[in-house]
């Protein structure tokens, strides 16, 4: 294991999790969640290509808070697997909606993005993120009470 300050997988794990962030919370989570309950609605009726037909307010909602709130986790390190939990589901969703053309265009989007968020909740954020400050400071004070 490489023990240095600085290691290029955890620094690459920083790039991709802070130009990912980015990219939702700013070109596609922002307007979708202050798009309000009328966008929410039209973007939650897209659960009906699994067969999901109530409540397309709050899946709208939901899909909205998953690319800008956990985009924006994802980007800080802070609850990440629980933060591209939501993503994973949301990109589930795209992706199906594309392939049963409930949404138009293809689903090359949805399911490149679906990739990098598995992989990323199989790696965990890396050395430089909150999370990982957080099980260093927990790990440490654990220690000292035993």
């Amino acid at each position: 294991m490489n023990t240095s300050r600085w290691s290029s997988v955890d620094a690459a794990l920083l790039i991709l999790r802070v130009g990912i962030g980015i990219s939702f919370v700013f070109v596609y989570g922002y307007e979708k969640l202050f798009g309000g309950p009328e966008k929410w609605m039209g973007l939650g009726q897209n659960m009906s290509a699994l067969g999901i037909t109530f409540w397309p307010t709050f899946w709208g909602f939901m899909g909205s808070f998953a690319e800008f709130a956990g985009a924006l986790f994802v980007m800080l390190g802070l609850l990440t697997r629980p933060a591209l939990g939501l993503l994973i589901i949301t990109m589930i969703v795209a992706a199906t909606g594309h392939i049963t053309g409930t949404i138009p265009g293809g689903p090359w989007h949805a399911t490149e993005m679906l990739t990098v968020f598995v992989v990323l909740l199989l790696t965990g954020p890396g050395r430089y993120s909150i999370d990982a400050m957080l099980e260093k400071k927990f790990s440490a004070s654990t220690k000292e009470a035993v």
